[in-house]
């Protein structure tokens, strides 16, 4: 049925918090809203080497991933990305591919946020990311396993 896109804002996390301690005002906390391509086989949010460098995300690692075509490679791994999609937020670790490659939203970001690829069956035939209806108004997280516990 196609690809499915999503206007996310990006905001660097330190910016956050250097700003609730008054280290700087809130006008200074580098952010940007760009268009992601909803990427359910990929596990990580990954960004390119030019939001990396404009959201001024520290390097913590280098990680192997595999590309689509199987081969592997290495990708820088940034940390301290605040993601935001309607009412949803998460933080979470990024990988960040070469030049101006495609913004990819994987499963992982998905899931933390509760969000879902609804598909419209009926014309005209399209599919959007959207806040799960089970739980409009904040994310809920599935424990498995998890048993009762006395507090």
């Amino acid at each position: 049925m196609g690809l499915v896109y999503a206007k996310i804002e990006l905001i660097n996390a330190e910016d956050i918090a250097l700003a609730r301690k008054y280290f700087i005002g809130a006008d200074e906390i580098k952010r940007m809203s760009v268009t992601a391509l909803v990427d359910t086989g990929s596990y990580m949010l990954c960004i390119n080497e030019s939001i990396q460098e404009q959201l001024q995300l520290p390097i913590v690692k280098k990680r192997k991933g595999q590309m689509t075509n199987g081969s592997f490679h290495d990708f820088d791994v940034v940390t301290g990305v605040e993601l935001k999609f309607k009412n949803r937020r998460t933080i979470c670790n990024t990988m960040v591919l070469p030049g101006d490659s495609e913004v990819l939203l994987g499963a992982i970001p998905l899931e933390d946020m509760d969000v879902l690829i609804h598909r419209n069956v009926e014309p005209p035939l399209r599919q959007e990311l959207i806040v799960n209806p089970d739980h409009p108004y904040f994310a809920q997280m599935k424990l498995k396993g998890l048993r009762k516990v006395k507090l």
